[in-house]
């Protein structure tokens, strides 16, 4: 990441998954249909579970390529201090919590325009985030997001307590 913009900003990486995936990367293919049968548009892996230091940079980013971002459901129970709405680049985003699970956030631009991210972990490992992410944004692919952190390897157990990878700032 360049050291101009906040140190939040994901980068996107959508047909080059191969390159060194750090935390903080966003994942996006897009596709314009008019059945929206993919069951992703991309993935994301932030940093921590703390929405406030997370989201804006996320929103950012997704507004230079798919415009204005109105609305973000997120599970409630994944991320601390979840607001009802949020301030971002001088635009309200409304936060909705919902049962979608921890493994994925979405993304409402304008009135009805639903974007599905795949989450990964905070604590995954770099490959099996990597590997997530690549089979999230894969053409073609169906599995759901539960699905691509089980068979990728990446827990749902935090493993910081355990001095994991990111704990150790790896």
């Amino acid at each position: 990441m360049s050291d101009s913009g906040s140190p939040h900003v994901p980068r996107f990486l959508p047909d080059a998954v191969h390159q060194a995936v750090r935390p903080g990367t966003a994942v996006v293919r897009l596709e314009t249909t008019h059945d929206r049968q993919r069951v992703l548009d991309g993935a994301w892996w932030p940093r921590s579970r703390d929405i406030a230091a997370e989201l804006p940079g996320l929103i950012t980013a997704l507004t230079e390529h798919i415009g204005p971002v109105t609305r973000v459901g997120l599970d409630a129970d994944a991320w601390e201090g979840l607001p009802t709405r949020m301030t971002i680049d001088d635009r309200v985003v409304h936060i909705d919590p919902s049962p979608v699970g921890d493994d994925t956030v979405l993304i409402t631009r304008g009135e009805q325009d639903l974007f599905s991210l795949l989450v990964v972990p905070p604590h995954a490992t770099r490959d099996a985030a990597r590997a997530a992410m690549a089979e999230a944004v894969r053409a073609g692919s169906v599995s759901q997001a539960e699905q691509i952190l089980v068979d990728t390897g990446t827990d749902r157990a935090d493993p910081s307590t355990a001095g994991g990878p990111r704990a150790r700032g790896e």
